[in-house]
């Protein structure tokens, strides 16, 4: 098949430009999280000043006539359900916590944040060039655009914005959109610097239509996988930070006022983890079939296969402990983290260093 290479050079126009785009949404990302975050401050402050204000004049306690112990007015704090801020912990505790989180619903309020409605339109743009370059790419190429490193890395990087851009119709999750655009600057440029490859076919191993079914299953889950390491690393972050609330200490990176409570992020990671595992569950059913087609055995110990297995059963150790063996909390993240590093380990590492029936590179 003729390759078009004028089209080829466009696709690498697109990317480069897709790239910059992503680097600027990182940039009002930031932004909004440290310009919000300034404003959360503000209000929390002017709201302790008037607590204390009120609290001068009005009885701080009420006593107890059976117990002839005191207690707090407010003890009870009526209204902070599951859906509220601070989910999964005890009620005293989202007492504690609901002025120094966000919503665990995640949903938005209408607030103004003229900085992170500028980074979306600017995610949004990024993501068309991005698709535009990918789409170039494959006519170029006339076939499907995962056929080496470079191309499996740049069409991941796509599906996390995808995925990324699809869950902002449901919920407020412009607190991940730092890591999101950041961690997807870092895919382009490790495609771009990393792996470049020229526009050119598929080599025969290939040329199946097996490459379309696997491959692209395994690039959903990397994707789904790229946005729960982001979203465990921000957990890992709050419950430091919530430790240091209920301690009574400073706590610290204001920003995270606008994440909501450690749990509700461990809650929606593994929602999302729960499909990335079904996918690679796949992924790895398909490899083995497409391998006895190809070389006449469903599995044989090549280091991509024993590495694909490596990250399902990390994955479904992360799955079986948060869901029967009570991980919850920083040791399901660290998990989650695991897991994906060793989704990264598979890419760069076992495709670039080991030899194999996989090395499909292209480098």
């Amino acid at each position: 098949m003729t390759i078009n290479e004028t089209l080829g050079t466009w696709s690498a126009l697109f990317m480069l430009l897709a790239a910059m785009t992503y680097l600027v949404a990182f940039v009002a990302f930031a932004w909004d999280m440290a310009s919000h975050s300034r404003t959360l401050r503000r209000a929390e402050h002017h709201s302790r000043r008037d607590e204390q204000l009120v609290g001068a004049v009005t009885a701080p306690a009420q006593v107890d006539s059976t117990a002839g112990t005191t207690k707090e007015a407010d003890d009870s704090r009526p209204g902070l359900g599951a859906s509220e801020r601070g989910r999964g912990h005890q009620p005293s505790t989202r007492a504690v916590l609901a002025e120094h989180v966000a919503d665990s619903s995640m949903r938005y309020t209408g607030e103004r944040r003229p900085a992170a409605r500028a980074a979306l339109t600017i995610m949004v743009l990024a993501f068309l060039l991005h698709t535009a370059a990918v789409a170039s790419r494959a006519i170029a190429a006339g076939r499907v655009p995962w056929g080496n490193m470079y191309e499996f890395a740049t069409t991941g990087a796509l599906v996390v914005t995808g995925v990324y851009l699809a869950a902002l119709l449901a919920r407020d999750l412009r607190f991940v959109g730092t890591l999101v655009s950041g961690l997807v600057v870092i895919m382009l440029c490790a495609a771009t610097i990393g792996f470049p490859t020229p526009v050119g076919p598929l080599v025969p191993a290939l040329q199946s239509w097996w490459l379309v079914i696997h491959v692209s299953i395994a690039v959903a889950a990397s994707g789904i996988f790229t946005i729960t390491f982001a979203m465990a690393v921000l957990q890992l972050l709050q419950s430091r930070r919530e430790r240091a609330i209920l301690s009574g200490e400073a706590p610290g990176m204001g920003f995270l006022a606008m994440v909501p409570s450690s749990q509700a992020l461990e809650n929606l990671s593994f929602r999302l983890n729960a499909v990335g595992f079904a996918f690679w569950t796949f992924t790895l059913a398909a490899g083995a079939i497409w391998a006895e087609q190809s070389w006449g055995r469903y599995w044989g110990w090549d280091p991509k296969e024993v590495w694909t297995f490596v990250i399902w059963v990390v994955y479904a150790a992360y799955m079986h402990a948060r869901a029967t063996r009570g991980w919850t909390g920083t040791r399901s993240a660290w998990l989650s983290i695991t897991g994906y590093l060793c989704v990264i380990f598979n890419f760069t590492v076992v495709n670039t260093v080991f030899e194999g029936l996989h090395s499909y590179s292209g480098l």
